[in-house]
């Protein structure tokens, strides 16, 4: 049997319609591919977001923080003029890749120095949101590492 050519090319056009369908498919079912956002209640996180820029530039101004990978996880250090007691707040840790393996940890200073354990760390990159209060004013500190 000889195919001409308009057969020819409705088969190209069904073969490619199928390439293209299984590809979709496959990506909507496949649960590596699954992208969530970035946060649950995005419209309430834009209304708090003139709060965390103004948090954002206390800590800058006034007491930064500093944050430094060391062999037994990530090492935040308080400024020094800030009483361990007197801090309140918590860390965040995102892991844009899945948040399957976010979490929070409080802060209970009893140093000017907070260690987030290695075994809570996976290997990649870490968003970092240490949000604190001292004497009733709020400070926020955002920095990304790859661990």
């Amino acid at each position: 049997m000889k195919l001409n050519w308009g057969t020819s090319i409705v088969i190209a056009f069904v073969a490619f319609i199928s390439f293209i369908l299984f590809f979709v498919v496959r990506m909507s079912t496949d649960y590596r591919a699954n992208h969530d956002l970035v946060t649950e209640d995005y419209y309430k996180a834009t209304l708090e977001y003139q709060d965390e820029i103004d948090a954002e530039q206390n800590a800058n101004a006034s007491a930064p923080l500093q944050l430094e990978k060391s062999p037994d996880g990530v090492l935040l250090t308080f400024p020094e003029n800030f009483a361990p007691e007197g801090v309140n707040g918590t860390v965040s840790f995102y892991r844009p890749s899945n948040k399957n393996f976010d979490f929070d940890l409080p802060i209970d200073l009893s140093t000017t120095q907070f260690l987030v354990p290695d075994k809570r760390l996976l290997d990649g990159r870490w968003d970092i949101k240490v949000a604190y209060e001292y004497e009733s004013e709020m400070y926020l500190h955002k920095e990304s590492i790859v661990y």
